[in-house]
């Protein structure tokens, strides 16, 4: 979202040379770098952009093409290409004047123009709310950069600069876009490796979000750095007295943490500002990867090492491209102070990330490294994109993923998947493969066996265990931390539901068909396409899902059906209706059809379904006190009984009246086990003495069984009542 929208403006200053010299600025760097064809063609874009902004101003009182300018200033510092800088400059036009992306096709060609164009909202589309307007211009633009990656670079310069220019803004919108750039655009900038511009995103919104905070802690800093002025000067002699030492030819720079990283810190590991001692760090560049390794053991012999502060980041990389070495050690005083050691070429893409591909060609061999990692996240958002239905869930999605990787974990075969921290063997499992997800059943940790939940810890080695024809528990929602497992998951049930549903639905409906004398397979494609056509439906899938979840009636339905029909036949609608018999179920169908926790029906029962909108079919007891309640809405309730199966199991509910002796319940509970029954609940209540009251939950094959487990529980000699629980009085 572009913070500065033009506004009209009666007290706007007049048309003045200020945004000329920006762009006469602008000119003279990128004319460093660009052939002179190329700096025209950026100038034609000026001049176009400028004449289409004419008497539109910034809310600073600014003419709005210093905006723009200012944009391109920025992408400029990355040395990006002629079409890149034409796009900053034109990033606007089509969202805030009449220009089409017809015209800017023609001026400047299609690749520029679709730049343009992944950088406009989506304006012109009705939303819901300022939520699913938001997240699906998120998508639209993320996808964008999916394709072309300087559609992201372009979008991040002009929030920075946005983010600069923010103190015009009244402070609510202010707050909101301070924590949108820190929840979505510095977790970018952080992914893409550009950590000089994540730092400044993060430092400008935590000023904006929380003022009263941030000047605090500047004040607190600026105390502290001339009270600790003594230690970093110390150090700083001590490192330019060892490293040659060691044959070392180093850059050694000094360099204060920034204040949100410090305010984060107290907040997650809730320290006072006076706990926080490292404050201060250094970064010691050399000149190759020996040589980091080496100055780490210079400075080990120097400062005492922290125990488990030690990061290499040399052998395992970020996700983001990022390598160094990190150490902290005991200072004068007992100060820890943080040092990172890397190369310069390691310098290069740390600060300047996917950017570097312009910045520094003559690094070809890691820069192609890291485009191919980045390659691979933006291919990771394709598929993100595919598993989400709605914009807003892509965007949460996202988000999960946007934070920074923190767990490695190995495959058996040695590969190494980095993952978020609190990630579980399902995360693992769906970052080898989706496939792989979906099948899960078990896994190996280390070579034990673990439950799926089990956090992930560094150097695990995880092993999983998968079945053919195994799928992804919803009870996974809970505990998965990335958002591509999160999205395979839903992805995954919400197609079986909707293929469940389907096949509900279709019996549903050639059930209600028989009361007009007709079967599915005899409607005709003519009279198919005439009722779909009259009700909006696209096809017939779509027709029998409906009806299994509730959202059409199947009498309704068939009714309307058997008129298209009769129309096409020219037969009158006088055929003598047929028993419409019971839907079969077996019970197990999962989403599409659901055994009402109320009355625990059970194969032997008798039943009878009720079809609830959005959920499917629920199937009672017969004679459960809730069916009593709705018997009169008859047009929702379906004749259904069971499909002959084994195997299979389900809930039952019983209550066993006991004398209240020592172990009772353990006896009671082994006449259930020795039944062959499994006991999933168990509650207590105290009854008039000397009487205790057992109800249990338990998992049964049908009636039979269930009697088997009655009569087994009877006979105990503590035992003076057993009965089943058909319905539950609270609902």
């Amino acid at each position: 979202m572009d913070v500065g929208r033009p506004v009209p403006a009666p007290f706007g200053p007049p048309a003045s040379s200020v945004p000329t010299l920006d762009f006469e600025r602008l000119k003279a760097k990128i004319s460093t770098y660009l052939r002179p064809e190329d700096v025209g063609r950026v100038e034609a874009a000026y001049h176009f952009s400028a004449a289409a902004h004419t008497g539109q101003y910034r809310i600073s009182g600014e003419p709005y093409i210093t905006h723009p300018v200012a944009v391109t200033e920025l992408v400029a510092e990355w040395n990006l290409d002629a079409q890149a800088l034409t796009a900053a400059l034109l990033h606007d036009v089509m969202e805030d004047t009449s220009v089409t992306k017809a015209e800017i096709t023609e001026r400047f060609g299609r690749v520029t123009a679709e730049l343009v164009d992944g950088l406009s909202k989506l304006d012109r589309i009705e939303f819901r709310s300022q939520e699913e307007a938001q997240a699906e211009n998120f998508r639209k633009m993320l996808l964008a950069m999916a394709t072309d990656l300087r559609v992201i670079l372009i979008k991040l310069a002009d929030r920075l600069h946005n983010m600069r220019t923010l103190d015009y803004v009244r402070p609510a919108k202010r707050r909101r876009i301070a924590r949108e750039t820190l929840e979505i655009y510095a977790p970018i900038a952080n992914r893409l490796g550009l950590n000089g511009l994540y730092r400044e995103l993060q430092e400008l919104s935590f000023m904006h979000k929380y003022p009263l905070r941030y000047q605090v802690l500047s004040k607190a800093i600026k105390a502290a750095r001339g009270n600790r002025r003594e230690v970093v000067g110390k150090v700083l002699v001590a490192l330019e007295a060892r490293l040659p030492q060691w044959g070392i030819s180093a850059e050694i720079q000094g360099r204060e943490k920034h204040l949100y990283g410090i305010y984060r810190k107290m907040i997650e590991k809730r320290l006072s500002f006076s706990q926080v001692l490292d404050i201060y760090g250094f970064r010691v560049i050399v000149p190759d990867v020996p040589s980091c390794y080496l100055t780490i053991g210079s400075l080990h012999a120097l400062y005492k090492p922290v125990p488990g502060k030690f990061k290499d980041y040399i052998a395992i990389p970020k996700a983001n491209g990022y390598q160094s070495l990190h150490t902290t050690l005991i200072g004068p005083y007992g100060t820890p102070v943080e040092v990172q050691v890397r190369t310069r070429q390691m310098h290069h893409v740390a600060e300047s990330g996917v950017a570097s591909h312009w910045l520094y060609k003559d690094d070809e061999s890691s820069l192609s490294e890291l485009h191919q990692k980045t390659h691979s996240w933006l291919q990771s958002l394709i598929d993100l994109q595919s598993a989400s239905a709605e914009a807003t869930e892509f965007l949460e999605h996202v988000k999960i993923d946007l934070f920074p990787s923190e767990v490695y974990a190995f495959t058996p075969k040695g590969r190494i998947l980095s993952l978020q921290r609190g990630a579980t063997p399902v995360d693992f499992a769906y970052a080898v493969h989706t496939d792989i997800g979906n099948r899960c059943v078990a896994c190996r940790v280390n070579g034990d066996l673990v439950p799926l939940r089990t956090e992930l810890r560094n150097g695990d080695q995880v092993e999983i265990i998968t079945a053919a024809h195994a799928g992804p528990n919803p009870a996974w929602l809970a505990y998965v931390r990335t958002g591509k497992a999160r999205a395979q998951i839903r992805h995954f049930l919400k197609s079986a539901q909707h293929d469940e549903a389907v096949a509900l639905g279709e019996r549903l409906l050639n059930q209600a068909l028989r009361e007009h004398g007709l079967t599915l397979g005899q409607i005709s494609m003519f009279a198919w396409d005439r009722f779909l056509g009259d009700a909006g439906v696209r096809d017939r899938r779509e027709m029998f899902a409906d009806i299994g979840l509730g959202k059409r009636l199947p009498v309704i339905v068939a009714r309307r059906v058997a008129e298209a029909q009769d129309q096409e036949s020219g037969r009158p609608n006088v055929i003598k209706p047929k028993p419409l018999g019971a839907v079969l179920i077996r019970g197990s169908e999962g989403t599409a059809v659901q055994l009402a926790k109320c009355c625990h029906p059970i194969p032997g029962d008798d039943i009878i379904a009720t079809i609830r909108k959005g959920q499917g079919l629920e199937v009672h007891v017969d004679d459960c006190p809730v069916v009593a309640r709705r018997r009169g809405d008859r047009g929702r309730w379906i004749d259904v009984g069971w499909e002959p199966a084994e195997g299979r199991l389900f809930e039952a509910a019983i209550r066993v009246l006991t004398i209240d002796n020592r172990g009772v319940l353990a006896k009671v509970a082994a006449a259930i086990a020795d039944a062959d029954a499994n006991i999933l609940n168990v509650t207590m209540d105290v009854e008039q003495a000397p009487y205790t009251a057992l109800q249990f939950v338990l998992e049964v094959e049908n009636r039979v069984h269930l009697a088997r487990v009655i009569r087994a529980v009877r006979v105990q000699p503590s035992v003076t009542r057993v009965s089943r629980i058909k319905s539950d009085a609270k609902r």
